[in-house]
C-alpha cells in the first residue's frame, strides 16, 4: 500500500474514533431521532441534486439507506442517549464482525472457522463484563442498543458486499437520502414540530460543530474514502485497521468529555479486541505455526 493510501486508512480510523465524541456531544443538546433525521438530510442534501443515483440499484440503495443508515444509527444514537460512554460504545460496536460472521454463516450458507468462534466467544466474554457493570453510567438498554446496532451493522454488510461494481460515493448520499425519510417522520411523531425547532434554536456552537462533524467528515469523508480503500485493496489488508477505532474513541472521551478508564473497561476492551484480533489473523496464525513445525 502506497504511503499516501496508507494515510487515508489512518484518517479514516481517526475520523471515525473521534465521531463516538462528537455523537455524544450532539446527544447533549438534541434527541437522537433529530441528529439521525439532520445527519442524513444533511449529507444528502443538495448532493442529490448534483449525483445520479446508482444506475439500475434503487433496490440496493433503499436497503443500504434504511438498514446501514436508518436502522443502525438511530440504535447506536438511542444507546448512547440511554447512557452509554462513547468509549465503551465504541468498542461494542466492533462485535459487528461477529455478527457479519453469523449473518454470512445463515445467508451464505459460509462456514465459520474455528479460530473465528473462539474470537467470539472471547469479544462476548467482554460483553459479559460490560454488563456486569450495568449502573447509572452503563445502563441494560444502552447495552441491548448499541449491540442491536452492532447486529443492523453485520446484517448491513451483506448489502455492502454486493455493491461492489457501484459507485460507492452516490451509495452513501443518496443512501442518506432514502434514511432521511423514515428518520424526518419519526422524529416528527416523536418530538414534534414545536421541540424540534426549539431544540435547533437552543443548539450551542458546540453542538453545531459536532452536528457538522457527524454529517460531513463521518458520513460523507469517512465511508467516501472507506469504501474508495475497499474497492482497490482485499478486506484483509484494510479491516485489521478498524481494530484502532475504539483507541482513538476512547483516548478523544477521556481527553475531552472526562471519561474514566477504569480497571474493568481496560479488561471488558482488552477481552473484546483480543477477539477480534484473533477473528482477523488466526488464520495466518495457524498457517505460521504449520510453517514452523
Amino acid at each position: 500500500m502506497p504511503f499516501l493510501h496508507l494515510i487515508f486508512v489512518f484518517l479514516v480510523i481517526v475520523v471515525w474514533g473521534v465521531n463516538f465524541m462528537f455523537v455524544k456531544l450532539s446527544l447533549n443538546e438534541i434527541s437522537p431521532f433529530l441528529l439521525c433525521a439532520l445527519r442524513f438530510l444533511l449529507a444528502s442534501v443538495p448532493a442529490i441534486f448534483f449525483i445520479k443515483p446508482p444506475t439500475g440499484a434503487y433496490k440496493t440503495v433503499i436497503l443500504y439507506g434504511l438498514i446501514m443508515f436508518g436502522l443502525q444509527f438511530v440504535l447506536l444514537f438511542m444507546g448512547m442517549s440511554f447512557g452509554m460512554p462513547a468509549g465503551m460504545a465504541s468498542i461494542i460496536m466492533q462485535t459487528q464482525v461477529f455478527f457479519s460472521m453469523l449473518c454470512a454463516a445463515l445467508f451464505l450458507g459460509e462456514t465459520p472457522e474455528i479460530w473465528q468462534i473462539i474470537g467470539a466467544m472471547v469479544s462476548f466474554m467482554g460483553i459479559a463484563v460490560i454488563a456486569e457493570h450495568i449502573d447509572s453510567h452503563v445502563t441494560a438498554l444502552g447495552v441491548v442498543c448499541i449491540l442491536s446496532a452492532a447486529a443492523v451493522w453485520g446484517f448491513g454488510n451483506l448489502i455492502t458486499k454486493k455493491s461492489s461494481n457501484i459507485n460507492m460515493m452516490s451509495l452513501v448520499i443518496w443512501g442518506s437520502f432514502v434514511a432521511s425519510i423514515p428518520m424526518v417522520g419519526l422524529v416528527l411523531l416523536t418530538d414534534g414540530p414545536t421541540q424540534i425547532m426549539f431544540s435547533i434554536h437552543h443548539m450551542t456552537s458546540i453542538g453545531i460543530i459536532s452536528l457538522l462533524y457527524t454529517t460531513y467528515i463521518s458520513t460523507l469523508v469517512g465511508y467516501g474514502l472507506w469504501n474508495w480503500l475497499l474497492f482497490r485493496y482485499p478486506v484483509g489488508t484494510v479491516a485489521p485497521f478498524t481494530l484502532l477505532i475504539p483507541i482513538v474513541a476512547i483516548m478523544s472521551s477521556i481527553l475531552f468529555l472526562g471519561e474514566t478508564l477504569t480497571t474493568w473497561k481496560i479488561v471488558a476492551g482488552l477481552l473484546v479486541m483480543s477477539g477480534l484480533f484473533i477473528n482477523i489473523f488466526g488464520n495466518r496464525l495457524v498457517f505460521l505455526t504449520a510453517t514452523a513445525k
